[in-house]
Order: structure tokens, then C-alpha cells, then sequence
């Protein structure tokens, strides 16, 4: 290791190595049977998101709070993920990336409970997420310190998020959309990161209710044209859809029934890359989904947690299943493609439809990286706004004078409307600077968002049992 960013790298890779999906999929497991199979729900869930309880507390509807969320956790992940676990683990990698999107559901589910039971109303405004339900459901039950742990622990969240926010959710995402345009129109890197800033300040500045309407028409407009293409190319692929169905199964658990050219691999490798990509895809248990979540106009904390494990269900169960029929398919199809370069097989395969293929992957990718900066926008601005109240709390202590809640919320609208020129700003800089370094730190924040809210969960899995009992 010569350099910082392969320090970093090597961090990267051990923070998600076995100990992280171990942790992740066993809460997975844990809740799902804790809470009897809350995935038997799902069709209610879906059902939910699509009601309206206008006259519930909240700031936006729960389908609203569904699509931004959708928004963040919907990426390029979906697209180059799924092709590179499939080249480095075969074509089982795609069931147990399936398998895991179907468990993450309960963990998504728990998730969303907490964040609504917890929240608070602050001016007006439902703030909520792993760092409210650290603090109101674990850290004021206890004293000394056990209280100040959880204290620390939801702190280090809003940190974490913070950080994650301006890798994943900005510049990564930025780049990502600077690149695709740069190879596949000629646009120049500083062009198209001044357009994706100024489109991204006119839906971030205006706050939460702004993003949440945005993202309700740009979630299904951008999942139904890529869903539309995978149909299309599996219509295509007709005649190797029942092979690719049963290579996926048999390859799970004996990697070398895939046989062609399919990259040799054991069950330990298959089930770890696809695993891995579920868990990275769909986002359950890492706690982000929760901070939107806590804003929606709901009834009690069981509707929406049901609305949010639906979130799993699309991302993973759908979108990242089909993502991986398509590649497999085409592969059976077309064995004369090279599976050398995991990242380009879903572009091979939508290179397949004539005349539109390409455009078609190009709009999916351009309009997932974008909705993922506006979903990440809120979740950076919370965790900043928890960080500020923790300071402002903190100096009040040494003053004789105690602010009023207006002059309170005053100073906190001062730090939202900075962090958004922040957010802003690295937009741009993501757009036209290299980013590897970025990318390895964006997953270092992001594994280290997980433990906290992990802990949360297992520690407050009697809650979430009490209140699933209650209202379901």
C-alpha cells in the first residue's frame, strides 16, 4: 500500500468483508423471524403507499416519502452492481441477491417503525431516523454510562451521514452522470456538472416537501422506462428465460453447474458477492431510508413501516432481480460475450434492442444518479441538523439566558440553507474531478453508518415486536 487511496481502499474492503454482511444479513434473518415474516404483508404495504392521510401529522404523503426514498437507494448500483457480482461470482450471485432483498424487508420495515414512533415535531417539521430513535428510545431509558454510549452512538450516526452524504449522495453520483455524458454525447465534465447543480438547487433549496414532489414523478417515470427495457429484452431472450431461471437456482448452490464461460467460483464466493450487492442495493439496515421515512403523514408507526419495506421489495426483489435475468439471459443467448467486465455486461444486454437499447440504459442511469443526489440531499441535511441542535444544546448550558424555540429554529434553518450550498458545491466539484478516493470513503461512511443503527435495532427489537402486535 504505496499510496492514501489504497489505505483507503483496503479499509473500504474490510469494513464490507464478511464480518459487515455477516451483521447485516443476520439482523436480516433475526427480525424476520423475531417479527414473524412481516414480508407476508408486502401487497398491504404496497397498497399503503399509494393511500393518502392528509389529516395525519407529517410533511409529506407516505407515497411521497416512499419515492424519495426510492430516490436515494435506486442507483447505478442496481445497473453495474448486479453485472459485476455476476461476473465475479456467477449466476447465483443473482438469487442470493434476491434472497436478500426478500429478508432486508423486515429490517426495512423495523427500521421505518422506529423512525415514526420516535420523531419529533419541530417546528412544524417531522425530524426523525436512527439518531431520534437512539436518543428518545434507547439513551433517555438509561443513565450514567449506558446513557451517554447511545448518546455517542447517535451522534456518530448523524456524522457518519453527514460524510456519506457528500460521497455517495453528491459527488460520486455527479461523476458518475459527468462521465456517462462525457462518453456518450461529448459534453465537457464542467458543463454538465453546472446543469445537474443548478437542476439539483431547484428542488433541493426548497426543502423536504420540494424533493419529496420531484421524486414522486421522477421514481416511477425513470424505474418504469428501465423495467419497460428489461421486459423488452427478455421478450427478446424469450426462448433462454426458463435456462437462465434454472442456472440461477442450480449455480446458487453449485457454482460450477454454470459452466461456459462463467468465472469459476465456490457457494462461499457466489453467496458473498450477492449478498453483498443486496445489502448494498437495497440499503436495509443501513439507516438511511429512516430519516425520510419519519416525515410522512401517517396514521401510527406500523403503516409506515410497511410502506418502506415495499421500498426493498422494488428496489432488490424487482428491479435488481430483473436486472439480473436480463444479463443472464442475454449471456445464454449470446455466449460468445465476454464476461471479463462485470460493470459493462447490463449494457451489452440493453445493446441487444435495436435502434433505442442504448439510449434507453443511458436515461436509466442519468435519471438514477440524479434522483440519488436529491434523496441523499435531505438525508446529509438532517444528520447536519441533529449535529447543530447537539452544539446549540450544549453551549445553552453555559449561558444564564435560554433561548426561545423560534430563536432556536432560526439557527437551525441557518444551518440547513449552508449545508445545502455546501451540498451544492460538491456537486459541481464531483462533476469534474476524479474520484476513486471518494468512492472508497463513501463506502467506508456508509458501513459505518450501519453499526449504529444496528444496535438501535436488535436493542429495540421488543418495541418494534410490541407495535407490529398492536397495530397489525
Amino acid at each position: 500500500m504505496n499510496t492514501f487511496n489504497e489505505i483507503v481502499a483496503y479499509i473500504s474492503e474490510i469494513m464490507w468483508g464478511v464480518p459487515m454482511i455477516l451483521l447485516l444479513l443476520g439482523t436480516h434473518i433475526f427480525l424476520t423471524i423475531r417479527l414473524r415474516f412481516p414480508q407476508r404483508h408486502i401487497l398491504k404495504g404496497i397498497r399503503l403507499s399509494f393511500s393518502k392521510n392528509s389529516d395525519a401529522e407529517g410533511e409529506v404523503s407516505q407515497f411521497g416519502a416512499l419515492a424519495t426514498a426510492l430516490a436515494a437507494t435506486i442507483g447505478t448500483g442496481n445497473i453495474v452492481g448486479v453485472g459485476t457480482a455476476i461476473a465475479l461470482g456467477g449466476p447465483g450471485a443473482v438469487f442470493w441477491c434476491w434472497i436478500t432483498g426478500v429478508l432486508g424487508m423486515a429490517t426495512k420495515y423495523s427500521e421505518g417503525l422506529l423512525a415514526v414512533k420516535y420523531r419529533i415535531n419541530s417546528g412544524g417539521r417531522m425530524l426523525g431516523g436512527p439518531m431520534y430513535a437512539i436518543e428518545n428510545g434507547l439513551a433517555s431509558k438509561h443513565k450514567g454510562m449506558v446513557r451517554w454510549f447511545w448518546m455517542v452512538m447517535a451522534i456518530l450516526f448523524a456524522i457518519f451521514t453527514t460524510f456519506a452524504t457528500f460521497g455517495i449522495g453528491s459527488t460520486v453520483q455527479a461523476n458518475a452522470i459527468a462521465t456517462l455524458s462525457y462518453k456518450t454525447v461529448g459534453i465537457p465534465p464542467f458543463v454538465t456538472g453546472a446543469i445537474i447543480t443548478i437542476l439539483a438547487a431547484a428542488v433541493i433549496i426548497g426543502g423536504v416537501k420540494s424533493i419529496a414532489r420531484c421524486c414522486q414523478t421522477l421514481v416511477p417515470l425513470m424505474a418504469g422506462v428501465y423495467i419497460a427495457g428489461c421486459i423488452t429484452i427478455l421478450i427478446l431472450n424469450s426462448e433462454f428465460l426458463i435456462p437462465a431461471i434454472k442456472l440461477i437456482l442450480k449455480s446458487a448452490f453449485d457454482p460450477s453447474a454454470a459452466g461456459g464461460g462463467f468465472v469459476g467460483s465456490s457457494i462461499i464466493l457466489t453467496a458473498r458477492y450477492g449478498i453483498a450487492r443486496g445489502l448494498f442495493s437495497n440499503e436495509s439496515g443501513m439507516g438511511s431510508a429512516p430519516i425520510i421515512a419519519a416525515s410522512a403523514q401517517t396514521k401510527n408507526p406500523v403503516e409506515q413501516a410497511l410502506v418502506s419495506s415495499s421500498g426493498t421489495f422494488w428496489d432488490t426483489v424487482v428491479i435488481c432481480a430483473m436486472t439480473g435475468l436480463t444479463v443472464v439471459s442475454t449471456l445464454l443467448a449470446y455466449p460468445e460475450i465476454e464476461i471479463s467486465n462485470g460493470s459493462e455486461l447490463t449494457q451489452i444486454a440493453f445493446d441487444k434492442i435495436p435502434y433505442i437499447g442504448r439510449p434507453l440504459l443511458v436515461f436509466g442511469t442519468l435519471t438514477f444518479a440524479f434522483s440519488t443526489i436529491l434523496g441523499w440531499g435531505i438525508y446529509g441535511e438532517r444528520g447536519m441538523e441533529y449535529i447543530a441542535s447537539k452544539i446549540i444544546a450544549r453551549r445553552n448550558i453555559t449561558k444564564e439566558k435560554t433561548p426561545s424555540m423560534e430563536e432556536i429554529e432560526n439557527k437551525l434553518r441557518g444551518v440547513n440553507k449552508t449545508y445545502r450550498i455546501i451540498f451544492l458545491i460538491t456537486v459541481y466539484i464531483g462533476a469534474i474531478v476524479s474520484l476513486d478516493l471518494v468512492w472508497n470513503m463513501a463506502d467506508i461512511f456508509n458501513a459505518l453508518m450501519a453499526i449504529p443503527n444496528l444496535l438501535c435495532l436488535l436493542f429495540l427489537s421488543k418495541v418494534i415486536v410490541k407495535e407490529t402486535r398492536k397495530y397489525l
